[in-house]
């Protein structure tokens, strides 16, 4: 401890810029504490959210210097950034950076993280695993991980190498607007679908990830939920995309079994009426589901507005994490 009280924070730009350390953590007492140490070492301000841990994560992180929000029950990672997020505003986060509790993330980085912000570069940062450097992971981690970020990169329109890393740094700018719907292990992405949403700069540096420890989730599983997430988030944040393609895909597919049907009468007199029956109805569901997309396209801004009001308005107590506080979304 006595090299860790000579060791001074990153000094950023006139200590005009005030930098806080948000770290959602759950189950992670192995690592919390050797994290919050070696982050301290580079920045002042840490927030441990405490996801509903069942074991000493908030008891360890306290100890080492962090301050500690904890959710009552466990109620995913987007749900904990929410929270952290919320406690940094309260704070006058100039900039946010997002870590892993459980130590993959070498904190020595963040000053490379954070230079662009600075620099007023960029409003997000990814340290990405793949930029200029080779891929390290197992190799059916390489394949899920390119294969993610190319449909989150095609369904966002943001174009990154690592849409799955979870070291981040957001620009104030950034953080004002920041709020996910997300609650799972959706949150990276759609970090990627509110930078294109809000026209937030994005920017990558590239960064070393340490493997030594296992997969905590089944990588079939992971997948699943993964490809589901960005489903989701493709239909939240780009209904008309989303809901667009289907609605003219299924129209079309229809129009086409129609004229077939058509021609087949004038050429046989026979008419095909299963197939009849299926084109109307390809073309019904193709026109509701273009109506749906406009109307969805349409209430997006006021549902997402009245949601970030609404978490705000219920959440007075965790705004001040200056304290533990233990918090939960049920009434």
């Amino acid at each position: 401890m006595a090299q860790l009280s000579k060791t001074r924070p990153v000094q950023l730009s006139n200590n005009e810029h005030r930098l806080i350390a948000v770290i959602p953590a759950y189950n992670e007492d192995r690592f919390i504490g050797s994290v919050v140490i070696k982050t301290r070492q580079h920045v002042r301000d840490i927030i441990v959210v405490d996801d509903g841990s069942s074991d000493q994560t908030s008891y360890v992180a306290e100890g080492a210097g962090a301050k500690v929000v904890r959710h009552k029950t466990n109620q995913g990672k987007g749900a904990a950034l929410n929270t952290g997020l919320e406690a940094a505003r309260r704070l006058n986060a100039d900039i946010v950076v997002f870590m892993d509790a459980d130590g993959q993330h070498d904190p020595a980085a963040i000053k490379t993280i954070i230079k662009p912000i600075i620099e007023q570069q960029a409003d997000i940062v990814i340290g990405s695993r793949f930029l200029d450097r080779p891929n390290r992971a197992p190799l059916y981690r390489q394949i899920g991980q390119r294969a993610i970020t190319f449909l989150t990169n095609t369904a966002s329109g943001v174009q990154v190498t690592d849409s799955w890393s979870g070291f981040r740094a957001l620009s104030r700018r950034a953080i004002e607007v920041m709020y996910f719907r997300e609650t799972g292990w959706g949150i990276e992405p759609e970090i990627q679908f509110q930078a294109g949403k809000y026209s937030l700069k994005t920017v990558e540096v590239a960064v070393d990830v340490d493997y030594s420890e296992p997969a905590k989730r089944n990588p079939i599983v992971h997948g699943i939920r993964t490809l589901t997430g960005i489903a989701r988030l493709l239909t939240r944040h780009r209904p008309l995309a989303a809901l667009g393609v289907m609605g003219t895909a299924s129209s079309l597919v229809g129009i086409g079994a129609g004229l077939w049907v058509v021609d087949r009468y004038l050429q046989l007199g026979q008419l095909a009426g299963g197939v009849a029956l299926i084109s109307v109805a390809l073309i019904i569901l193709g026109t509701l589901t273009l109506y749906t997309a406009i109307i969805m396209y349409s209430i997006q801004e006021t549902f997402i507005n009245l949601a970030q009001g609404l978490y705000t308005s219920t959440k007075p107590d965790v705004l001040d994490p200056t304290v533990s506080h233990d918090i939960s979304r049920e009434p």
